[in-house]
């Protein structure tokens, strides 16, 4: 793929009424067509342009996240939350002519029958009826995002981005952590009302816009519209279940070892952040410095992830250090016309810049495979559960190199990461029960919900004393999680991965070479197949299955009690 800066990536906003236009014309097409080829054609047309929309959206999107007070991206981005439904709905009419085409199966003899299984979701979940709410819900999301960005807090005698609370959050000084918790849930609780209340009209939006679709709630729209192919809410709450019964016991038995291991048996919620007593892991050098160890990593883990890495850093397509007005979090995107990830994040000189370098490398490793192969947007990608493994599991495949950011403090590093990986498993399954409770119980007062949500800490991570925290202590805590706001539904995704990256974790432990050569497999078969499809073709266990979650988390927390005993 040809080198082109990202800063030199040409952005033009797109002419909504031609693309509606190109799109009916297409549909047109399609329900005339008189072959399969036929039908082939005129997806390869859509296909080019939606390369073409999702680019220009795709670089407003990234611009105004770098900076959301620049008032041009800022616009551009309000253009794609008004017009994005629209040219949505017009693909799906595209959608729906295809499905409805008798010739179809030609379609499939293309591209694989999995192509028709997800036209059919997408169709299911949106038409022009719930334009407007799409449009309303996107100025919603935009303006928690704002809010968030726009976040300062005085402290230490600086002013402060919410993720440079981070370093503060886990210092050893239990005093500033404490102060630090503090701090940033003043943030929250000065903005309660508008963050109630911008998280209450999304739950009547969304909830309106599945009511006009023939739903009871928003929960089963929001299973089609993240694509969820072969499997449904049953199997999530087994999922959810198990996490609860076989995991959460064993991650309490890991927090209890970490409390005593710090020397605080009667650990707060402001003592969870700190793993070793002398302080945690933290990577040595700047953000650039860190990116030139990434290099290196990348370079010599194999061949593929050097031209990977090569590519990404001549396109200086990684943006890394947090800086007022930035949006927060991290991500990976696409530019489809260029064939180029972006990854974006917030480094706070935490071990989660490691994190973030090895997690969303993963994301655009895969998507880099995925241009270089020349896949639609529709197959370049599967469902987000396993998208979520190939960048979890690039945490753990990556651990040869950790040294390079760690040095002595490496071991910790692995058993700090290991046990967090296994933490996370109870609080994801956390915001996904307490989003399917919500959305089914929308008469639920502000106070209720976080009442549901301090219920459910008991539940899934009874470890947790608030001691009388701001916000935390409320029960809402939930606020800081922007998927929740941004991304609903999707958090329980990351809990399907991080299962089968733990599985990656055992095999790599095992032999190395094999589980990097699964990975690389994994990776190339992109969008084609399903959830637990690309599980089993992986040589693992899908954890729908009764039973399955225990032997692999129980493998997992013995592996992290003996690093214990070695430190």
């Amino acid at each position: 793929m040809a080198v082109c800066k990202f800063s030199e990536m040409k952005y033009t906003r797109p002419d909504v009424q031609r693309v509606t236009e190109a799109y009916r014309q297409l549909t047109a097409r399609a329900e005339k067509a008189e072959s399969g080829r036929e039908l082939a054609e005129i997806f390869k047309e859509h296909t080019k342009l939606d390369d073409e929309f999702s680019t220009a959206a795709r670089l407003a999107q990234i611009r105004h996240t770098l900076d959301t007070r620049d008032e041009f991206y800022d616009a551009e981005n309000d253009f794609f939350d008004q017009e994005g439904p629209g040219v949505g709905n017009a693909q799906l009419a595209l959608y729906r002519a295809l499905l409805a085409s008798p010739h179809k199966e030609g379609l499939a003899a293309e591209y694989g029958e999995i192509l028709l299984q997800k036209m059919e979701v997408a169709a299911a979940s949106a038409s022009e009826e719930v334009l407007e709410l799409m449009q309303q819900e996107n100025a919603l999301a935009s303006r928690y995002q704002k809010l968030y960005a726009g976040g300062q807090v005085q402290f230490d005698g600086k002013s402060l981005t919410l993720p440079e609370m981070g370093p503060y959050k886990q210092s050893l000084d239990r005093a500033v952590r404490k102060a630090a918790f503090e701090a940033d849930g003043r943030f929250f609780d000065d903005n309660r009302e508008e963050l109630d209340e911008i998280y209450t009209k999304m739950i009547e939006n969304r909830n309106a816009q599945a009511r006009k679709l023939g739903y009871e709630s928003y929960v089963p729209l929001s299973y089609l519209r993240m694509g969820r192919l072969g499997y449904n809410q049953a199997d999530v709450k087994s999922f959810r279940d198990q996490v609860a019964q076989s995991v959460t016991p064993l991650a309490h038995e890991a927090m209890k070892e970490q409390f005593a291991r710090i020397g605080l048996p009667d650990a707060k919620f402001y003592d969870t952040t700190v793993s070793f007593k002398d302080g945690n892991p933290i990577p040595q050098g700047t953000a650039p410095e860190l990116l030139a160890k990434a290099v290196q990593m990348y370079r010599e883990l194999s061949p593929e992830t050097a031209r990977f890495i090569d590519f990404m850093t001549e396109s200086q397509l990684f943006d890394l250090e947090s800086r007022p007005g930035k949006a927060p979090g991290g991500y990976c995107e696409t530019i489809p016309g260029y064939g180029a990830p972006f990854v974006f994040s917030n480094f706070n000189g935490t071990s989660g810049d490691v994190d973030v370098l090895t997690h969303e490398a993963g994301h655009a490793f895969q998507a880099w495979v995925a241009a270089g192969q020349g896949m639609c947007q529709e197959l370049a990608n599967p469902g987000l559960e396993s998208c979520e493994i190939h960048s979890m599991s690039m945490e753990f495949l990556t651990s040869p190199w950790h040294h390079l950011f760690f040095g002595k403090d490496t071991a910790k590093y692995a058993l700090a990461h290991a046990q967090e990986a296994l933490t996370f498993l109870p609080y994801g399954c956390m915001v996904d029960e307490f989003q399917h409770i919500v959305y089914s119980q929308p008469h639920l007062t502000p106070d209720e919900r976080n009442g549901i949500w301090l219920e459910l800490e008991r539940k899934y991570r009874p470890w947790n004393d608030f001691d009388g925290l701001p916000f935390y202590g409320r029960g809402a805590g939930w606020q800081r999680q922007l998927h929740v706001y941004q991304y609903p539904f999707y958090y329980i995704d990351y809990c399907l991965a991080q299962i089968v990256s733990l599985q990656f974790f055992a095999a790599h432990l095992n032999d190395p070479k094999d589980a990097w050569q699964r990975y690389l497999a994994l990776v190339k078969k992109g969008g084609g197949d399903t959830y637990a499809g690309l599980v089993k073709a992986a040589g693992f266990t899908v954890p729908f299955e009764q039973g399955a979650i225990a032997p692999v988390a129980q493998q997992v927390f013995d592996w992290v009690k003996e690093q214990n005993k070695k430190l």
